[in-house]
């Protein structure tokens, strides 16, 4: 899935030279994916026997990595537009379906093991930036498609007999596979969350914060995704060469223990906490090519990003599983994915005087998140009664563990 659907950022320039992409069509084609992705992701959540099927999984294989093999054979922008639409919407089932596989099968396996598997998607990205940046002095963006297809294949192959996850025998199962993908590190606590936690008369009040949050994170979408489509074009706008290529693949390597790295933090700090500074790190790695320049800042710029932006999404989900607000994951992906569709046509017109002002907007817009993410620290309830599959317990307060010292910071 890392292939598939963030190989075209380090193609992107190449296209550009080649095949006389606009910077406007290259956006479009961008969002093409991640409408794709949405519609993918709601298919997942609307249809939970789907995640279920072995058969849709190695479908879903071969279709990402026939769209990629595609793009060559035509210079047509709404053939490409189809085709990263088709990409987007199986990058979205394999990833549900790898997930919800994952989880079920790591239950009763150290919770670290799946933020450790989320990592596949930077190993993804920086596998295919590697490519791509070994291809660009000898190939054109037509190789660079080919050779991507050629990586998804292997990748497919060696993911063929994955097992999905097994037929849950209650609703509650459902949810819990959903509310799992929030945080690797409390994967077992989340499993046990249920819809039924609590009657409404007695339950906390969580729509504030919940609102904050949902702000916060559908922001992120719109920040990230903006670097996360031109990073690559607007580094190597100020330095061509190998720069922006090179920086990709830091943003993938950074990316691989991202995951587990944050939810290991969640044990010491606060979710709200640790969230804001995420968003604050990524706003500074985002503007730093634009406002500074040189290879450097474009360097430290793919480690604080690619650090980032798979820890946003493990705290966010996260916090929202916390809150038990009603379908807290479905809400804040379909948020989230909305922020993913409306980037990059934000900043579209900007970029018709370069990429350097896209992503001075993509950070001010993630600053934005961070204030909402600020506002959501405000009387955080940390110690919600939490109802498990057993008996309803409280999660300890500081003075009962060190998981949860940093609390009240």
């Amino acid at each position: 899935m890392g292939v598939g659907r963030f190989v075209y950022t380090p193609i992107l320039p190449l296209m550009h030279a080649g095949a006389g992409l606009s910077a406007g069509a290259g956006a479009n084609l961008a969002t093409a994916n991640y409408i794709g992705y949405l519609l993918g992701a709601l298919v997942g959540i609307l249809v939970p026997a789907l995640v279920r099927s072995r058969a849709l999984l190695r479908i879903s294989l071969v279709v990402l990595t026939g769209t990629l093999a595609a793009m060559p054979a035509t210079h047509d922008t709404a053939v490409w537009f189809a085709l990263r639409l088709l990409a987007g919407v199986t990058s979205a089932l394999i990833f549900v379906i790898a997930v919800s596989s994952l989880l079920s099968h790591l239950r009763e396996y150290p919770a670290h093991l799946p933020g450790w598997a989320f990592g596949g998607v930077g190993a993804g990205i920086a596998l295919s930036g590697l490519l791509v940046l070994v291809l660009r002095p000898v190939a054109d963006w037509r190789a660079a498609w080919w050779a991507s297809a050629a990586l998804a294949a292997v990748l497919a192959v060696a993911s063929w007999n994955l097992r999905p996850e097994a037929r849950p025998t209650t609703t509650q199962a459902t949810q819990a596979t959903q509310a799992i993908q929030a945080n690797a590190d409390h994967a077992h606590e989340a499993t046990t969350v249920t819809a039924a936690a609590a009657d409404s008369s007695h339950a906390p009040r969580t729509h504030r914060w919940f609102t904050a949050l949902f702000a916060s994170y559908t922001l992120e979408g719109v920040g990230y995704i903006i670097a996360g489509t031109f990073l690559v074009a607007a580094i190597e706008q100020s330095s061509p060469g190998p720069l922006g290529g090179g920086a990709w693949v830091l943003v993938g390597l950074a990316a691989v223990p991202s995951s587990a790295l944050w939810a290991r933090l969640g044990r010491r700090w606060s979710r709200p906490d640790l969230l804001l500074a995420a968003l604050v790190v990524q706003a500074v790695g985002i503007a730093l090519p634009a406002l500074i320049g040189g290879a450097p800042a474009a360097l430290v710029s793919a480690v604080l990003f690619g650090a980032t932006f798979i820890g946003v999404s493990t705290l966010a989900l996260a916090t929202g599983a916390h809150l038990e607000f009603p379908r807290s994951v479905a809400l804040l992906t379909a948020g989230y994915s909305v922020g993913q569709i409306l980037g990059p046509l934000v900043v579209a017109p900007l970029l018709h005087h370069g990429y350097q002002r896209a992503l001075v907007l993509a950070a001010s817009v993630v600053l934005v998140a961070a204030v909402a993410a600020a506002v959501l620290r405000i009387g955080f309830p940390h110690h919600m009664v939490v109802v498990r599959a057993t008996a309803p317990v409280r999660q300890p307060a500081p003075t009962e563990s060190a998981a949860d010292a940093g609390s009240h910071r």
